[in-house]
C-alpha cells in the first residue's frame, strides 16, 4: 500500500456565496445577502450538480476533501489523510474524530459509506462522476473513523473529485424514506448535512436562509456572519440597484455586462474583485438531430459567430478567446489550435457541401438572467441569416434547460452556458463534454459521439502519466474541434461586486466563490 501524506494545512481559504434580500438595508447586523441568478429548485447535494446552485453544497455539507485557493489547491475537510494502493483501485480515508451533524450526531465511517451508496443509488448529480469507476456496496467501513473505496478500474482524477461526495446524515434520511427514495423527496427542501450553516428556511420561489453552525468542526476564530440570505433574482439591472442601494451585499462575479461592472468601479461603496478563473463560454450543438449531424452544418454555424465582435463588443474586452474544449490556462489545452473564425465565406462554402438540407428555422435556448447568453443567440442570429438560415431565439431558466439538455429527444438544438471548474483537471470539460459515456448529462448536450475521440479520453482516464494524459487531450481537442460539435467561444475572468463592508472574500475557481464561512461585516 503506497501512503500518500498530504500534509496541506488547512489554510481554509474560500469563498463566500448567497442570495439576495428584499427592503431592509443590508449592513444592519452581521446578516449576508447575496443576490444570485439561480433557481434553487432542489437542495438535495445527490440530485444537484451544477456551480450555479453549488451555494447550498458548499455551504450545507461537509467532504472528505475541498477545493481552496485560486490556483486551486485540494485540502483535508473531514478526513485527516488518505492512503491508496499501488494499482491506484483502492484508497483509503481516514476521518476527523468530533465531527459533528447538524443534529449533534458524530461524522462516522458508515455515514460516508451511506452517502456514496446513495449517490450511485440516485444516480443523479454528480453521480456520472462515480458510476464509471465504483459500484454499491463495495466501501467498506474499517473502523469507525476509517473508511475504503474499492474502484473497478484505475481513474486518474479520482481525488479530485472526492470533494462531490456530500456527506448526508443516513439517521435522519432513514427515518424520512418513502419507498426506496433515500429519503430524497424530504431531502429535496431539507437538509441532513454537518456544513458551516444550517437551514432556517427554504421556498424554491425565492431562495434559502442558512444560519451559522457554531459546533462545526473547523470553529469560529475571528468575526463571521451568523445568517445568509440567498435569493434568486435574474435581472441583472434589479441586482445592481439593489447593491448601489446597500440592500445587498453581493451578487454573481459572473454575470455582470461590461458597462455595469464599469459603472460599479466608480461607485465608492463598492468594490469590485477580479480573479482569473477557468471558465468557458460555448454554445452547443445537437450533433444528432437533423440537420446538425451534418459536420458541414456545423462548421457552417461555427464560421458564422462574430468572435471578435462579441468579445469586443459585449463582453468590452474583459474575457479572452478560447477555441476549444479545454481552458487555454489548463494544461491539455493545444497551444497550436486555432478554433474557427468569423468567415462568411468559408460558412457558405461549408453549407455547400452539406449532404442534409437545412428545411426548418433553427432554435437557441438563451438562459434567462445573464445578458450574455441572449447577446450571444443574437449575434449568431445574425450570422445565420447572411447565409440563408433562420434562428429563432427562446429564453428558458436555467433548471428548465439543464433538465431538457440530459435527454436526446428534448435537448435544445442550440443553448449557451458556461463549463466552470468543478475539479481542475481536463476531464472536467472535455471528458465530461464529449465523452459518450457521459451522455445524459447535462454537460454532455451536444450527443458527440466518436469512438477515436472516446478510446483517447478513456485511455486519458486510465493513465497516471500526465505527459501522455496531456498529449491524450491535446488530440482529442483537435478531433472535437475539427468536428464542430460545438462552438467555443471564451474564457472568463470573475468580477465579483460587494459592499465595501464585505471583508473576508477568498476566491477558488471551484465553487466560484461561494463559500461563505470567512466572510464578516466591518
Amino acid at each position: 500500500m503506497k501512503k500518500v501524506l498530504l500534509v496541506i494545512l488547512v489554510c481554509l481559504f474560500a469563498l463566500p456565496i448567497t442570495l439576495i434580500c428584499g427592503g431592509q438595508k443590508a449592513d444592519a447586523g452581521q446578516k449576508l445577502i447575496w443576490a444570485r441568478e439561480s433557481e434553487y429548485d432542489n437542495l438535495d447535494p445527490h440530485l444537484v450538480y451544477d456551480v450555479s446552485r453549488i451555494a447550498s453544497r458548499l455551504n450545507l455539507y461537509d467532504g472528505l476533501y475541498r477545493w481552496q485557493n485560486n490556483p486551486p489547491e485540494i485540502v483535508p475537510w473531514v478526513a485527516e489523510g488518505y492512503e491508496v494502493s499501488a494499482d491506484g483501485l483502492r484508497w483509503t480515508f481516514k476521518l476527523r474524530k468530533g465531527v459533528k451533524f447538524h443534529d449533534g450526531s458524530e461524522v462516522t465511517a458508515e455515514a460516508v459509506k451511506y452517502s456514496i451508496d446513495r449517490l450511485l443509488a440516485l444516480g443523479q448529480g454528480s453521480a456520472r462522476l462515480f458510476i464509471p469507476i465504483m459500484k454499491m456496496n463495495t466501501t467498506r467501513v474499517l473502523d469507525k473513523y476509517s473508511v475504503e473505496f474499492n474502484l473497478t478500474k484505475s481513474y486518474s482524477p479520482f481525488l479530485s473529485i472526492v470533494p462531490e461526495i456530500h456527506i448526508v446524515n443516513p439517521k435522519i434520511l432513514k427515518a424520512h424514506e418513502v419507498g426506496n427514495d433515500w429519503g430524497s423527496k424530504w431531502l429535496s427542501n431539507n437538509e441532513a448535512g454537518s456544513g458551516s450553516y444550517m437551514l432556517a428556511s427554504y421556498d424554491p420561489a425565492v431562495g434559502f436562509t442558512m444560519t451559522r453552525f457554531r459546533d462545526h468542526f473547523l470553529g469560529w476564530e475571528g468575526k463571521h456572519v451568523d445568517e445568509v440570505e440567498i435569493r434568486s433574482i435574474a435581472e441583472v439591472a434589479t441586482k445592481v440597484l439593489a447593491l448601489q442601494k446597500g440592500e445587498i451585499h453581493a451578487m454573481d462575479g459572473y454575470s455582470l455586462p461590461s458597462e455595469q461592472i464599469d459603472k460599479l468601479k466608480k461607485d465608492p461603496g463598492i468594490n469590485i474583485f477580479k480573479e482569473a478563473s477557468m471558465r468557458t463560454f460555448i454554445i452547443q450543438l445537437h450533433n444528432q438531430r437533423p440537420p446538425l449531424n451534418d459536420v458541414h452544418v456545423r462548421r457552417a454555424i461555427s464560421y458564422a459567430f462574430d468572435y471578435d465582435g462579441f468579445i469586443q463588443s459585449v463582453m468590452g474586452g474583459k474575457v479572452s478567446r478560447n477555441p476549444g474544449p479545454i481552458p487555454v490556462n489548463m494544461w491539455g489545452a493545444p497551444q497550436d489550435l486555432k478554433g474557427y473564425e468569423y468567415n462568411l465565406e468559408k460558412a457558405k462554402k461549408e453549407l455547400a457541401l452539406a449532404k442534409t438540407k437545412i428545411d426548418r428555422p433553427l432554435k437557441y435556448h438563451a438562459l434567462i438572467g445573464p445578458p450574455a447568453s441572449k447577446s450571444a443567440g443574437l449575434i449568431l442570429q445574425n450570422g445565420l441569416a447572411q447565409i440563408g438560415i433562420k434562428l429563432d431565439i427562446v429564453e428558458e431558466p436555467w433548471p428548465v434547460l439543464t433538465g431538457n439538455a440530459g435527454k436526446i429527444e428534448k435537448a435544445p438544438d442550440m443553448w449557451s452556458h458556461w463549463v466552470s471548474t468543478y475539479y481542475p483537471d481536463p476531464n472536467n470539460w472535455i471528458g465530461e463534454m464529449y465523452r459518450a459515456a457521459s451522455h445524459g448529462s447535462w454537460k454532455a448536450s451536444s450527443w458527440y459521439d466518436n469512438p477515436s475521440v472516446d478510446e483517447m479520453l478513456n485511455r486519458a482516464l486510465r493513465s497516471v502519466d500526465v505527459g501522455e494524459r496531456k498529449k491524450l487531450y491535446e488530440m482529442a481537442s483537435h478531433q472535437v474541434v475539427k468536428d464542430a460539435a460545438s462552438i467555443w467561444i471564451y474564457n472568463t475572468d470573475w468580477y465579483g461586486p460587494f459592499r465595501k463592508n464585505v471583508k473576508g472574500i477568498k476566491f477558488s475557481p471551484i465553487g466560484s466563490g461561494q463559500e461563505c464561512r470567512w466572510i464578516y461585516l466591518d
